[in-house]
């Protein structure tokens, strides 16, 4: 077996470290340091750059512009784009483009992705439902009206919504079905109102009062909504990867530096252990994290194993060893700093922030376990 990856996915890397080369942590805006959000927008300067490289259509068809590669890819991107605390939307654009490529009819995909593609439209998912606590397919309600749909309810903490042209948002139809709703943000009936996440983002909850929309706009393929949670919920896992791997980096030149009682810090038997730990949780973020992309591109045409766990599963674990790894990674970095941790005018408050952040956004690793256990009960292994 060969687990390097690809040329392309390899080369793909390099592009996203050269464009994001040009951002350092330090002029990250820093949530302890700025009353409400830290900033209107997000940074649209980089998008540019991300957009030049190719890096918004990194896994779209070519026909639309894209470069034709997988999720792991994407991932792979993402990765990097965790290391410098990258305030662009990434993911939730990319992420939306691959739903309307993979369920979206002809008409809306060539409306949509070319124009994503070139960094023109930006879009973003709802993800988190009304309470951040439930189903986020249970806070919309779509009931048919003639050849189109109509929207009804509220969904909460919307990454980036305020900067988006277009929100893809989960609804049910009463019927046991989710569909996956592309609705413009200045829409007839759609009303935003801000909120701030840990990390000082803007976020917004987004209220829908009789939202009508045609059927081209609407993804109603079943597996939709499944398939592009699990695919948002890996790439949060990659950015989580990036922002660890930055936090120990950080944290290994620290202690390497500072010294106590004439000796570096990287040299007490104490701070070698905690440090040897957080490197094992990070490796293990990664090989589960890995696992689940790899899933997540695996075509049709590539079918799992006979007995293989739902790439659910695989999800599940990444998730687990995302929010416990990562919570873990930060922790130890603030206690091996010391006081210096919390010091705005160096960057590791910041991390801590995004971490923290990040951390919410996957849930309780304990829901995780829960989740999987029901998985392993009632799936048989062949």
């Amino acid at each position: 077996m060969d687990f390097t990856f690809t040329e392309e996915q390899q080369a793909a890397v390099e592009a996203a470290k050269a464009v994001f080369s040009s951002v350092t942590p330090d002029s990250v805006p820093s949530p302890a340091l700025t009353a409400g959000a830290v900033a209107e927008d997000f940074d649209r300067v980089l998008w540019r750059k991300l957009a030049e490289s190719d890096l918004l259509g990194l896994s779209l068809d070519p026909q639309y512009g894209g470069s034709g590669l997988d999720p792991l890819a994407l991932c792979l991107v993402l990765r990097e784009c965790g290391r410098v605390l990258a305030r662009v939307p990434l993911l939730e654009s990319s992420a939306t483009a691959l739903a309307v490529q993979r369920y979206g009819g002809a008409e809306l995909r060539t409306a949509v992705l070319p124009r994503a593609v070139g960094g023109e439209l930006v879009l973003t998912t709802a993800s988190s439902g009304r309470t951040g606590h439930g189903p986020a397919e249970l806070a919309v309600q779509a009931r048919r009206n003639g050849d189109g749909w109509v929207l009804d309810g509220v969904q909460t903490a919307v990454p980036w919504a305020h900067g988006a042209d277009q929100v893809l948002i989960p609804a049910h139809t009463g019927e046991g079905r989710t569909i996956l709703a592309l609705v413009p943000r200045d829409h007839e009936g759609v009303a935003l109102d801000e909120q701030i996440s840990t990390s000082g983002e803007r976020l917004a909850e987004i209220r829908l009062d009789g939202v009508r929309l045609a059927d081209r706009e609407v993804l109603a393929a079943d597996g939709a909504w499944e398939w592009l949670r699990d695919l948002l919920t890996t790439g949060t896992c990659a950015l989580g990867l990036g922002l660890g791997s930055a936090v120990l980096d950080l944290t290994s030149s620290y202690v390497s530096e500072r010294e106590q009682f004439g000796f570096p810090l990287a040299s007490f038997q104490a701070v070698a252990v905690q440090t040897a730990d957080r490197y094992i949780d990070l490796r293990a973020m990664e090989a589960t994290l890995w696992q689940a992309a790899w899933r997540l591109s695996l075509t049709e045409e590539r079918p799992t194993a006979s007995g293989a766990l739902p790439i659910a599963g695989d999800v599940a674990v990444a998730k687990i060893w995302a929010t416990e790894g990562l919570r873990r990674v930060v922790q130890t970095a603030q206690h091996l700093h010391g006081g210096f941790g919390a010091v705005t005018d160096y960057p590791l408050h910041r991390y801590h922030a995004w971490g923290k952040q990040l951390e919410l956004s996957l849930g309780s690793a304990a829901a995780h376990e829960e989740a999987l256990g029901e998985l392993l009960a009632a799936h048989p292994l062949g």
